[in-house]
C-alpha cells in the first residue's frame, strides 16, 4: 500500500514564486507524487521565456491554457493557442516565448519530478496569478548556478 494521498489544489493555492520575470506556482510536488511528477502554473509575461536549455533527467509537457506561446524545440518552432499541448523529451534543446499582447499561462508536467527544488530555492516569494516583477539579470545566473543540481543546461550557439 502507498503512502501516498489524494491533494487538492485550490484556485488560490500552491508555492508561488516569481523568477525570470515570471510567476511560478508548483501545483503538484515530487514529494506529494512519489517522485512520479512535478506540475507547475507558469504565467509568462509578453515577449518573456527562457533561453534555450534542455533538461537531462526529466521529459517536460507544456499546456498552454489562455494567451499566444512560440516554442522552439530541437530547431523547429510551434506556434501555440490556448489548449495546445507539447512534450519536449529529455535532451532536446526548447526554448519559448509569450508572442502575445498579455500575460499567457500554461501548466509544465516534469517528468519524473526533481525540477519542482528550482524554483523554490532561487525565486522570491510571490502570488498565484500575480503579475510578477520585471526580469531581473540575477535570475540568470542563480538558475546557472544550480543548473547542475537540477540536471539542466542552458544550449548556446
Amino acid at each position: 500500500m502507498s503512502d501516498l494521498r489524494p491533494v487538492h489544489v485550490g484556485a488560490d493555492e500552491g508555492d508561488t514564486v516569481f523568477l525570470v520575470g515570471d510567476t511560478y506556482t508548483t501545483l503538484l510536488s515530487g514529494a506529494q507524487t512519489g517522485g512520479a511528477f512535478t506540475l507547475l502554473e507558469a504565467l509568462v509575461m509578453p515577449d518573456a521565456g527562457p533561453p534555450p536549455h534542455m533538461h537531462h533527467g526529466e521529459e517536460e509537457t507544456f499546456v498552454l491554457l489562455d494567451g499566444a506561446m512560440s516554442f522552439t524545440v530541437a530547431g523547429t518552432t510551434h506556434d501555440a493557442g490556448p489548449g495546445s499541448v507539447l512534450y519536449v523529451p529529455r535532451d532536446t534543446p526548447h526554448s519559448y516565448r509569450n508572442t502575445g499582447d498579455g500575460p499567457a499561462r500554461m501548466l509544465f508536467l516534469y517528468s519524473p519530478a526533481g525540477m519542482d527544488g528550482m524554483f523554490p530555492e532561487i525565486g522570491a516569494p510571490g502570488t498565484r496569478g500575480a503579475i510578477p516583477p520585471p526580469l531581473d539579470p540575477a535570475d540568470i545566473v542563480a538558475m546557472a548556478a544550480v543548473a547542475g543540481k537540477y540536471g539542466f543546461s542552458f544550449v548556446t550557439g
